[in-house]
């Protein structure tokens, strides 16, 4: 009856469609099947290992001999009596602490100047680029070292210029600065986030503070900086998560000297891992840098809130 009378209303009732039972399922499995390999990557490759790690932080694994459980002793041994621990800790951090500003500041300074209209501007963010793709590279760090030898070329461009150089890379005073700069030289791929946030910063804001008056320095504080600020944010975070984790060219070009000057972090854990075989303590001190790390990703999370600036922002933090 109330069928017959929707029907001569001119309304028809709403039929469900039924889906298949086996839709949902299938595409299911297809999911999963398109990142398997990515899956099967990520647990054999990262998850299983960091795990495995974590298990050797408690043991005395040293390769030569039976795994022994010895439990907290490792990370005992290493914040009670374990000075090396405490100085490359030191190392890392002025090495972090000064080239992650450098870094940060330069690749800006270089995004706003290839962020012109300009003939060949493609080529020079290509020149530019470029040494990021070879940054990490044995050859560019010895490169680098013979460029800052005693006999190298820096020197020579000093000694037209009447200044007599040093040793740079064997200077205590001055290996860490040959490293951070080497770091701020490799600028590539920040550079190239900064350009792609400058290019959403729309043309009619600054237009519009011209008009009123703001020179090119009050845009840059009042305009730039706040626009980039979330792309900032992003680089900030993998800056320092990249510099607590450089080895390569303190390996090659200092091997930690002079006098332990620049002897970071992972070369230290290098040194326990594969020069004296202590895996298992090479593995405590691996799981306390990525504490370290995470503190200090935490660090600039928290401070975000304070400096970082959204198009949209939730109301809770537009009412304060």
């Amino acid at each position: 009856m109330n069928r017959t009378a929707a029907v001569t209303s001119g309304t028809a009732p709403k039929v469900k469609k039924r889906r298949p039972a086996n839709r949902s399922w299938k595409t299911s499995v297809a999911g999963y099947l398109f990142i398997s390999p990515w899956l099967i990557g990520f647990l054999g490759l990262t998850a299983y290992p960091m795990f495995l790690s974590l298990y050797y932080s408690f043991t005395d694994y040293t390769l030569l001999e039976p795994i022994h459980w010895v439990g907290t002793r490792n990370y005992e041994r290493i914040f009670m009596n374990d000075p090396k621990f405490v100085q490359s800790v030191g190392v890392t951090f002025k090495y972090v602490i000064a080239s992650v500003p450098v870094k940060l500041i330069a690749a800006l300074l270089v995004a706003m100047v290839l962020n012109r209209a300009v003939r060949g501007i493609t080529f020079y963010r290509t020149a530019i680029y470029f040494p990021s793709l070879i940054g990490g590279s044995i050859a560019v760090s010895l490169l680098w070292r013979n460029i800052f030898g005693v006999d190298g070329i820096f020197n020579k461009i000093l000694a037209v210029f009447g200044i007599e150089g040093k040793g740079w890379i064997t200077s205590p005073d001055s290996a860490l600065w040959t490293l951070i700069l080497l770091a701020a030289w490799q600028f590539g791929s920040t550079m190239v986030i900064f350009l792609a946030g400058l290019k959403q910063i729309p043309n009619d804001l600054y237009e519009a503070s011209s008009v009123d008056g703001a020179n090119r320095f009050v845009q840059f504080f009042r305009i730039t900086l706040p626009m980039l600020s979330p792309i900032m944010y992003f680089n900030l975070i993998m800056a320092v998560i990249n510099s607590f984790q450089m080895f390569t060219s303190a390996f090659v070009i200092t091997n930690g000297g002079p006098v332990n000057s620049t002897y970071v972090y992972a070369l230290y854990l290098y040194e326990r891992a594969f020069s004296r075989y202590q895996l298992g303590y090479s593995s405590a001190l691996a799981w306390i840098m990525l504490v370290i790390i995470v503190i200090a990703a935490l660090i600039i999370a928290g401070t975000s809130r304070y400096w970082v600036f959204y198009e949209t922002e939730p109301e809770g933090r537009k009412q304060k």
